[in-house]
């Protein structure tokens, strides 16, 4: 429970500071906001710094500490999570992705959207589309080379 101190000076920067606090016991982070739109965590790293989105919108951008390698299931596809990634999430679909490359067939393509269907996940590639369990994204993965920290 907050008490303020109604003495006048100072009230406004109180109320702004218990506000704060208050929306930060609230907060959710990326990884909830995807389930909230249909989506496994998986889709993105374990480690996020930070994340913005317009819920009226649903332009989203996170941020990673840097670029962030990973192995996706189920085929072991190369995938390079940069250390911005944006786009429009609506429903069970994101679209305008940018900053998630995959390494198939012996060359780099960028993966521009993801729909939730059923059960599956429907990867867009330009005008390329793949399909896969979505059960295989339900763990988030830890970036590749990077030591876990100690707690």
């Amino acid at each position: 429970m907050f008490y303020l101190d109604w003495d006048g000076e100072g009230f406004v920067e109180t109320l702004i500071s218990v506000l704060h606090r208050l929306s930060d016991d609230h907060a959710t982070s990326a990884h909830d906001e995807l389930v909230k739109y249909g989506f496994p965590v998986g889709l993105l790293p374990a480690e996020i710094e930070s994340y913005t989105l317009n819920h009226t919108s649903g332009a989203f951008s996170v941020r990673l500490g840097s670029n962030c390698r990973v192995t996706l299931p189920p085929d072991n596809y190369l995938a390079t999570y940069f250390k911005r990634i944006t786009g429009k999430i609506v429903g069970n679909r994101i679209a305008e992705l940018d900053g998630i490359s995959v390494r198939a067939f012996f060359k780099w393509w960028g993966i521009t959207g993801i729909k939730s269907s059923g059960q599956d996940l429907v990867f867009e590639v330009g005008m390329l589309t793949a399909k896969y369990p979505s059960k295989n994204f339900d763990v988030s993965p830890p970036c590749e080379g990077r030591r876990a920290s100690s707690a």
